[in-house]
């Protein structure tokens, strides 16, 4: 049985006519990344800062590590390393000056304060600039002594709000990257909050949808098709050489087909169970000379586009 880092227990938060939070349920375990995915406004933040132990919940409660958020927050704080969306330093201070200003208000010595930041620069790939004043880092650079001021109390629990905001795509990809080997190297669990989608799908082991303050689902992305998509359909992507006018009157004749899309490049076959190699040998037999057989699996842009756009369950 896994262990639980972060337990919430039906809890909602409310503020005068408005539920941020309605009676959210969730459990992240011990050592994993755990995307919360919703727009903005959905109450990602209102629940960090909750978990964070900085505002009550009207209703319910909030373990880290089995320790109550509310009644002891301090012990909380102990143990979590928090990344707000934008991160604070000394500008006119070096890096390296900064962490071990953190090392030392965390009881370190100087000589002490000064290793683990080497260190954790090292590690967050900044021991490059290590000397060089913060009010001269880019946003991405800053992200990344951020991630290494927090790690200088070596936390269990890791949560960063919004963490790529501002950045530009190579310093994304390397933040993500560095994100998840910290997870995988030193153990941690983080909790990633984002709207972005494609970012929370490349390094999260599971992923909770949330939107309007209510968790809709959470789980893999399997998982998450299989609760919020639609289940007893598989998509496939055909591609033939020779195709003709007839190809899609007769495939439609098949009993699991049901339905056919062009693209303009190839076809999209949906059909009602899991090929067991049925669409191929209707081709062969039909003389078509098949280039391609791929299934398609549905993934965070399906429940993206269901879910915060343009729906009623939008934002």
């Amino acid at each position: 049985m896994e262990e639980k880092m972060i337990q919430l227990k039906n809890i909602t938060k409310q503020y005068k006519e408005n539920k941020a939070v309605n009676h959210l349920n969730l459990s992240i375990n011990k050592g994993e990344v755990f995307g919360l995915l919703g727009p903005n406004g959905a109450g990602k933040s209102t629940t960090i800062y909750m978990i964070l132990g900085l505002t009550e919940p009207t209703e319910g409660e909030v373990y880290v590590d089995g320790i109550h958020a509310t009644n002891k927050p301090i012990e909380v704080k102990q143990r979590v390393g928090f990344l707000p969306d934008n991160v604070g330093f000394y500008e006119d201070m070096t890096g390296i000056e900064n962490l071990i200003l953190t090392g030392k208000l965390n009881g370190l010595t100087n000589a002490e304060a000064e290793k683990r930041a080497m260190h954790w620069l090292e590690q967050v790939r900044m021991n490059h600039a290590s000397a060089k004043k913060v009010g001269e880092y880019s946003r991405g650079m800053k992200q990344r002594l951020g991630l290494a001021d927090i790690l200088m109390k070596n936390p269990e629990v890791v949560i960063m709000d919004e963490p790529t905001l501002g950045i530009d795509p190579k310093g994304i990809h390397e933040l993500l990257d560095l994100i998840k080997n910290l997870s995988e190297e030193h153990g941690l669990t983080i909790l990633l909050s984002s709207h972005q989608l494609h970012q929370v799908q490349q390094i999260c082991d599971r992923v909770g949808i949330f939107v309007k303050g209510e968790l809709l689902a959470y789980g893999d992305i399997e998982e998450l098709q299989r609760k919020l998509l639609d289940e007893t359909s598989i998509l496939y992507k055909v591609i033939v050489k020779n195709d003709n006018h007839q190809l899609v009157e007769r495939l439609s004749m098949e009993s699991y087909v049901d339905s056919i899309d062009w693209d303009g490049e190839a076809y999209h076959v949906k059909v009602n169970r899991e090929d067991g190699g049925e669409l191929a040998r209707f081709f062969v037999s039909n003389q078509y000379d098949l280039l391609t057989l791929q299934r398609l699996s549905y993934g965070l842009d399906d429940i993206y586009q269901r879910y915060f756009q343009g729906g009623e369950m939008g934002d």
